[in-house]
């Protein structure tokens, strides 16, 4: 009598059914993290406001984003991501709603707040979710999904600055709010099946590229370190570019425009990072990825003509891309799959409490200098911390054992 096995889902057609779900899913539900960066001066102008208290907003998009992760992970680790998801997109949607109606900047912040506790459902979730589902292309599976963020950067900035043009920011916020429940819940309703049985097994992980020597908690505290600090850096571009536009007198619409050229590149930049993570591991192309950050940043301190501004808007998005999802591929080569929700979300909080305090703090330097060069140079400098603190951990690093 032969006993026929069923095909793993393991790298399966089912698991690329999957991915490409996850990838729609963050194309739009992360629409939250970008929405305020383009109607940033219109919301400053309408409540009055100075840039510093105007970056408030934004800070507290990316601290709900923050600790919604890790609440979104735990919860990825024990009910499943459709659980996470439904959740995100009733609380996005009700964020949006809020923000249309605010009186004031602190209403809307704290509107921005919910907003980003609701979108954090549609990143680190996904990218454990679909970490489970793969293992031969798993580097280059986890940037897939990781790019729904990016795509979300590329496609909707130049549409919602033309909802504000013409109808004003408090209609733009209304109409994401009403796209994000149709779209995110319904997709939701695809994802519910579990992982693969053993997949999240809790054992300890067998990465291939060494073993780190350093206490696992001490090691995750470094890797939350540096991506705090990584972010802090990439929060400066990414957060004022389109003011920055408009102080220099090229307007608002130029500012998005090359904000939507640097997250479509920023696309690119994460496929490319996990093709190279597939080879040499999620460390070395963190190495890569954060140095290449820095140059980008320092071009920014010397060159302010248009032209200039848009080739480097390009080129930091095809240099930072690949950053933040190499944070997930480490999760899964150093700690156990069963807590990779968990892990996972709180580094991408660490990440994103960068994003926070970076954004705002860009906003007082301007305040204080009247420029943007001297938060540039913060992001530089911010940007080396980072780059030191992933050296120290490869330095730490020693063969695997061979296993019999």
């Amino acid at each position: 009598m032969s006993i026929t096995l069923a095909p793993s889902p393991i790298d399966s057609p089912a698991a690329w059914r999957r991915l490409v779900i996850s990838l729609a899913v963050g194309s739009v539900g992360c629409v939250g993290f970008w929405s305020y960066v383009v109607a940033l001066p219109a919301v400053q102008a309408d409540f009055g406001v100075t840039r510093g208290e105007a970056s408030l907003p934004y800070t507290l998009i990316m601290v709900g984003f923050a600790f919604g992760g890790l609440v979104m992970g735990w919860i990825t680790d024990r009910f499943g991501v459709f659980t996470a998801l439904a959740g995100g997109a009733v609380v996005m949607a009700l964020a949006y709603g809020l923000a249309g109606i605010s009186t004031g900047i602190v209403s809307f912040a704290l509107a921005q707040a919910l907003l980003g506790m609701g979108c954090s459902a549609c990143f680190s979730p996904l990218m454990a979710d679909i970490s489970h589902w793969f293992e031969r292309r798993r580097g280059l599976a986890v940037t897939l999904v990781s790019s729904g963020n990016y795509v979300a950067g590329a496609v909707w900035p130049p549409v919602i600055q033309y909802v504000i043009e013409t109808s004003g920011w408090r209609a733009a916020h209304f109409g994401l709010g009403v796209l994000c429940i149709a779209v995110v819940l319904p997709l939701a309703f695809l994802m519910k099946t579990r992982p693969p049985a053993g997949a999240t097994a809790k054992g300890a992980p067998r990465p291939l590229q060494g073993i780190i020597d350093i206490p696992p908690r001490a090691l995750l505290t470094l890797i939350a370190v540096a991506g705090f600090a990584c972010c802090m850096a990439m929060a400066m571009p990414q957060v004022h570019l389109v003011a920055y536009c408009a102080d220099l007198g090229y307007g608002p619409a130029q500012g998005a425009q090359m904000l939507s050229l640097m997250l479509t590149l920023g696309i690119v930049s994460r496929i490319i990072s996990g093709l190279i993570c597939d080879r040499i591991g999620g460390l070395m192309t963190l190495l890569i990825g954060s140095a290449a950050q820095g140059l980008a940043l320092l071009l920014y301190m010397f060159f302010d003509g248009l032209a200039s501004l848009y080739l480097i808007s390009a080129l930091f998005g095809l240099f930072q891309g690949g950053i933040i999802p190499m944070y997930a591929i480490i999760v899964r080569e150093y700690f156990p799959a069963g807590k990779a929700g968990a892990n996972l979300g709180l580094i991408i909080m660490a990440t994103l409490l960068g994003m926070a305090v970076g954004g705002w703090l860009s906003g007082v330097i301007f305040d204080w200098t009247g420029s943007y060069r001297a938060a540039f140079f913060n992001g530089v400098l911010w940007n080396l911390v980072n780059l030191a603190l992933v050296a120290l951990i490869i330095w730490r690093r020693r063969p695997a054992p061979v296993l019999a």
